[in-house]
Order: structure tokens, then C-alpha cells, then sequence
């Protein structure tokens, strides 16, 4: 057996102390829900494997309270992750799980949808279920756990050449192995290892991609202030910056559009809160609460904004899984920049500013009298839950790092191949959810108001596959690593790939690929892709899928007729970027966000080859939650035709296009406004066609 040594001072004295370097075929860093699918394939295929992890409590976020799974198209969940979503099922089965609300009850708080799918799924539970499967994973398959162990980020790796061969805890313990995974949210090892790795936003322009850098104009989730019908002033006395700024906000330049920075979308706590009585615990006034850091909420109040509870999602039990929600939230934008690369130290220092920040959020809103009453009387009827996190007073023992280093491996993952754009090499797994990046800052505009900055959410129109070469380093820096959590991809489309189901799947398939490079006695890079492929479908894994469903984009180059896409129309007002719907032209459509005050407009200005008679259509991307008297204002030879369309029922010309009229044009200009003034739903600009008769 291989020994280390560290060298204490005892009295004075230097004494040297000899410890055991177990050693293990796959030495797997990190406690998250990766770490236990990769333990557990390897033990599947007959390999010995340890997880050692500063976690006390297996499974990350999937045990932390995010019980609601962010799971996107269920259909492409394979393999292990599947096997866990079907053990919390299995658990919810027995009649002993509903001690606080039956099953039927839950099904109604959830709008009637069902507790579990056909096939014996179950993918929203409570935080303490979910410890308890990962934990029956790891008594199942015997796999060893170190907790509380924590990488020496200083020396603690030890390679040869270019092959990592024992990591070392700031314990002083030491575990050898043959392959290494790194399945930290922080990618704490593959830094150490001095593998490449990116903090931040990428440019628009590094990857060729539409969605990336700063955000500062693009709304999309609501998570802002245009929801609001008035601006909000960051200024103590509002409109006077000479007064000072409320807290929270980002006094600095946020950044050219589509630039890249350095800086990392918004941490919180998914928290677990009940109504039930029996179950809760009143939320806790936390050491350090300071009301002024809620002033800037108080002003969101005095706007009419009362969605506090829009993300209060039911688990079982009336319980939650509570998350951000709204332009002031439990997102603490602005504080995390550091915690990627931080020490241990700061590191606790930033989380105990999250939940000191969280905590007091709840305090305040339950309790400050400035509050609107019927917002306090609401949140005074939830509270902690008594039965879970019960050695961490009821609050998550897991901060949700949303991204914090991400690889740049052997193959980098972006949009383009997320959207299909380009086709993705050698899937491991794959993905399917929004691409979805929570605020990054709030800033002054250069108007003086208040903004949040870079929310995205744009649907990937369908599952895509994950590229292999995105779990590995680059050749030569790392030849027995594998990445799965923090995965070489930019920025948007990790915001995509970042979602626990998936997170389990790499997992799998990261282990699946070093117990086959240790067979061949090969590099990561090296692994042969048909014989990874073969292993992965034998268990399980969905690499492929032809979705029937999926998004079906049209392209304006494939239409008849002169076409003006909405990412071309001149807009005023905010408009909030969607890809939601089924079917759409271009690479999404825009929404007013349900604003109802004739403040949003979009012109679509068209330059007509020659005179003469046009149809005149809009694409509408139609839902029940439509407006069905969206204004359309059609400027002709004549003057200009002024009528409604309703976007609430199933377009009647190839379920896309809505005919507005025919109408003489003269060559040249012409334009079609669309508004929301007086309208009953969402107004949905996505493209206008103009047809020669």
C-alpha cells in the first residue's frame, strides 16, 4: 500500500506522520448527484471507486431543495438518472410517505397533474427522500464515503507528466487512483489540476452565438423591472443621485452588449417551506438583519408588483421547493463574483452573506410593517420545514451554484450545437431544458432608472446531444480526468446542460469512459467512441432522440413573399425574448410580458420589390394565455388599415399565419405595427409576410 506523509508542529517539535494512500480504479471529488451515478457505474462494471467530498450530505442541489426537477424532455432522462427519479417514485408509493397530505392532495395543489408518469417516475419530492436514495445507491453498491474532506487546492494534486496520480485532503489524507472524476459545482479539482478553465460570459462573437454576454436591453423572464408599470429610482431620495444608491445595486458601467465579463449569474437557496401547521417553523429573524437592504423590494411594493409567490412550487407534504422569482427576489445578484477561484475561507464568508441576505428576505416580508399587509399575512402562513435539513435548523445545507468554473476541454458545447445549428460529435447524454441564466447584476440605466441584467431563457427547440469531448480536458493537460458538473461548454448553453437529471447522466457516462480507458490502458481522449457508444445504450443512456414534438423553426429564407423577422422590427417599449411555442420563424419570437398598457410597439418595415396588391400576414405563435385583440396597424398606398387578430386560437393558415388583409403598396417602404394597447393576454410579435396578388 502507497504511504504519504504530512509534518505536524506538536509543542514545538516537528513530528512526521505517515498515512495510508488508499488506492482506488476511480477516485471520484465531489458529493453531488454526478458523483453517486459515476460511483455507482463504476461499481456496475466491476471497479473499485471511493467518493471523497467536503459534503456532509450526499447529492448537492437534487438533496439541497430542489425538489421541483428542472427536467426539460423526461423522454431523454436515461440510464441512472432515470433510476433515481423511479426509486423517489417507489418511495412515494407506500402509504407511509403522505404524513402530511395525501397524494390526492397533492395532485390538486399541482393543478391536477398526476404524482408520477407511466413509467413509475416521480420527479418533485422533498429534500430528505432524495438523501435517502442517493444514500441507498451508496449502501447498495458498497461504495466507500469520505465526508468533510476537503481538497488541498495548494498542493494537494499530484500528477506525473500529464496523469494525475493521488489528490490530497487539507486533512492529510491521500487517495490514489487510476482515473479521477471532478464532480464539485466549483471544479475545485480540475483547477488544482491545472486543467483550462473560464469564469463569466463569454463575447457574442468568441463562439458565434446570439445569446451570450452581457444582456443589458434583453428582458425575458419577468425577473426584471419592466414587469413594473412605472420606473423605480436606485436613488435613496428617489431621482437625486446625489443622495447615494440603495444597496444591491451595481454603480458600475454593466457592460457593452453582448460583451464578455467576468462576472457569474445569481446564486440562491432553493428553500423547503410548508403551510402546515404541525410542520412550521417561523421563519427566523437572522444575525445581522438589516431592513435597508430590502428598501429598493419596498419600492417594487409601491409599483402594484405582488408575485411574491410565483414560485412557491408544490412537493409533497405541503412543502416547497421555493425559488427566485420577480424583479427582487431570493437571487442575491452581485455577490458571488468571486466565489469560483475564492479560498475555503471566503468562500464560507459568501455563503453565510447568502443566507443572511435569503433569511432576512423572508423575515422582512413576513414581518416589516411597511410591507403590504395582505404580502405579510401570506408569507406568516409558510415557514421552514420542521422535518427537513433538521441538523442545519431547517435551512439548506446546499447554496445553489449555479455556474462557477466551467472547463475548456477538448470540445467546447455552445448554442449553436444546443440549437442544432451544428451537429454535436460523439453524445454522451443528453439535454433538453431552456437555456436559462439568472440575473448577473443590477444596474443604473443611463436613464436613472433601476435594471436587472442577464436573464435569458431560450428554448434549445428539442433534446441535443452532449458531446464527450465536452467532459474531458484537452490533450495533454490531464490524460485520467473526467469532468461531468462542470463541463467545457460557454456560458449560455451551460445554462442549459446545468440541470441535475443531466448532471447524473454525465456522471454515468463519465465513469462508463475511464473504466474503458483503464481496460485499453488508455488516455480519456483516447477512449473509443463506438465502444463508449455500445456500453452507454447497453445501460440505458439515451444519446439519441427524434422527438416528435419538437420545435419546428421556420426559416424567412424558405417563405414566399418578403418576410420581416421580429429580431428585425424597430420595437419601443420592453419586449421579453420567448421560444416556448411549438412553432415559430427565425430563432424565437418576443412577448410584452402581459404589460396591457399600450406601452409596447413593434414596427416591421418591409422593402417591396414592386407596386402592387399584397396579403398582408402575421405570424402568430398562438396559446391560451394570448391576447385576442392584439392591435395591428397596416400602413398602405391608401393610408392605414387598423384592425385586431386574436392570438389566442390556432392560426388559420398553416397554423402560423394570420391574414391581416389585401392592400395596394407602392414599391418601397412599407409597414405593419403591432401594439398592446387595451389588450386582454400576451401580445406575441414574431414575423409579418407581405404576399404579391
Amino acid at each position: 500500500m502507497k504511504t504519504t506523509s504530512i509534518v505536524l508542529l506538536l509543542a514545538g517539535v516537528s513530528v512526521t506522520v505517515r498515512l495510508a494512500a488508499v488506492e482506488f480504479d476511480l477516485v471520484i471529488y465531489g458529493g453531488t448527484a454526478g458523483a453517486v451515478t459515476a460511483a455507482v457505474q463504476a461499481k456496475k462494471m466491476g471497479r473499485s471507486a471511493v467518493i471523497v467530498c467536503p459534503d456532509q450530505h450526499l447529492g448537492g442541489l437534487s438533496s439541497g431543495g430542489l425538489g421541483w426537477t428542472d427536467s426539460g424532455n423526461k423522454a431523454v432522462v436515461g440510464g441512472l438518472s432515470r433510476e433515481f427519479y423511479q426509486r423517489v417514485w417507489q418511495h412515494y408509493a407506500q402509504p407511509d410517505a403522505w404524513r402530511w397530505q395525501t397524494p390526492d392532495e397533492f395532485i390538486e395543489s399541482r393543478g391536477g397533474r398526476g404524482k408520477s408518469d407511466d413509467d413509475r417516475t416521480m420527479w418533485n419530492f422533498e429534500p430528505h427522500v432524495a438523501e435517502t436514495v442517493f444514500e441507498d445507491f451508496i449502501r447498495d453498491y458498497q461504495i466507500p464515503v469520505h465526508r468533510n474532506e476537503w481538497l488541498d487546492r495548494a498542493t494537494g494534486v499530484k500528477k506525473t507528466a500529464a496523469r494525475i496520480v493521488a489528490i490530497t485532503m487539507l486533512s492529510g489524507k491521500t487517495f490514489a487512483g487510476k482515473m479521477f472524476i471532478d464532480a464539485t459545482y466549483e471544479g475545485d479539482l480540475m483547477a488544482a489540476a491545472g486543467i483550462d478553465y473560464h469564469i463569466g460570459r463569454e463575447s457574442r462573437a468568441q463562439y458565434g452565438e446570439e445569446f451570450n454576454g452581457v444582456q443589458t436591453g434583453v428582458l425575458h423572464h419577468r425577473h426584471h423591472f419592466g414587469v413594473l408599470p412605472v420606473k423605480i429610482s436606485p436613488y435613496k431620495v428617489p431621482g437625486d443621485p446625489q443622495s447615494g444608491v440603495l444597496p444591491r445595486i451595481n454603480v458600475a458601467h454593466p457592460g457593452e452588449f453582448g460583451a464578455a465579463d467576468h462576472k457569474v449569474q445569481a446564486y440562491c437557496y432553493r428553500m423547503c417551506l410548508t403551510n402546515h401547521p404541525e410542520n412550521r417553523v417561523p421563519f427566523p429573524k437572522p444575525a445581522g438583519y438589516d431592513p435597508a437592504q430590502y428598501e429598493l423590494l419596498l419600492r417594487i411594493y409601491a409599483a402594484g408588483w405582488r408575485d411574491t409567490f410565483g414560485k412557491f412550487d408544490p412537493v409533497p407534504n405541503r412543502k416547497t421547493d421555493t425559488n427566485n422569482h420577480g424583479p427582487f427576489s431570493t437571487d442575491n445578484l452581485g455577490m458571488n463574483y468571486d466565489y469560483p477561484d475564492a479560498t475555503y475561507e471566503r468562500r464560507r464568508a459568501i455563503i453565510q452573506e447568502h443566507t443572511t441576505y435569503q433569511q432576512g428576505w423572508l423575515y422582512f416580508s413576513a414581518h416589516d410593517p411597511r410591507v403590504p399587509a395582505e404580502v405579510r399575512q401570506e408569507m406568516n402562513r409558510w415557514g421552514l420545514a420542521r422535518d427537513e435539513f433538521k441538523d442545519n435548523g431547517h435551512w439548506p445545507h446546499q447554496l445553489y451554484i449555479r455556474e462557477a468554473r466551467r472547463m475548456a476541454g477538448k470540445f467546447v458545447m455552445t448554442e449553436n450545437e444546443l440549437l442544432k445549428r451544428r451537429a454535436t460529435p460523439e453524445s454522451v447524454g443528453m439535454g433538453s431544458y431552456s437555456m436559462d441564466s439568472h440575473n448577473v447584476q443590477r444596474y443604473i440605466t443611463p436613464e436613472g432608472d433601476v435594471q436587472n441584467e442577464g436573464d435569458i431563457g431560450v428554448s434549445t427547440r428539442g433534446p441535443y446531444g452532449i458531446a464527450y469531448g465536452s467532459l474531458v480536458p484537452k490533450p495533454g493537460q490531464a490524460d485520467n480526468l473526467l469532468v461531468p458538473v462542470c463541463v467545457s461548454s460557454s456560458h449560455i448553453a451551460y445554462g442549459s446542460i446545468r440541470m441535475e437529471p443531466v448532471f447524473m447522466v454525465l456522471g454515468q457516462s463519465a465513469a462508463t469512459a475511464a473504466v474503458l480507458a483503464i481496460e485499453a490502458k488508455e488516455r480519456v481522449q483516447d477512449v473509443p467512441y463506438a465502444r463508449l457508444r455500445a456500453r452507454l445504450i447497453a445501460d440505458g443512456q439515451v444519446l439519441e432522440f427524434n422527438d416528435p414534438n419538437a420545435i419546428r423553426d421556420v426559416d424567412t429564407r424558405d417563405l414566399p413573399g418578403v418576410v420581416v423577422d421580429d429580431s428585425n422590427a424597430t420595437v419601443m417599449g420592453n419586449w421579453m425574448h420567448s421560444g416556448a411555442g411549438k412553432r415559430y420563424v427565425g430563432r424565437g419570437y418576443r412577448h410584452d410580458g402581459n404589460a396591457r398598457n399600450g406601452g409596447a410597439s413593434a414596427r416591421f418595415t418591409a422593402q417591396l420589390p414592386n407596386a402592387g396588391r399584397y396579403e398582408v400576414r402575421s405570424a402568430t405563435p398562438f396559446n391560451n394565455n394570448r391576447a385576442s385583440n392584439t392591435r395591428v396597424a397596416v400602413h398602405h398606398a391608401g393610408g392605414v388599415h387598423v384592425t385586431t387578430i386574436n392570438q389566442k386560437t390556432v392560426p388559420p393558415i398553416g397554423e402560423l399565419w394570420t391574414s391581416v388583409g389585401t392592400f395596394e403598396f407602392p414599391a418601397g417602404d412599407a409597414a405593419v405595427v403591432i401594439s398592446n394597447p387595451g389588450t386582454d393576454g400576451y401580445v406575441v410579435i414574431d414575423a409579418v409576410q407581405w404576399l404579391p396578388q
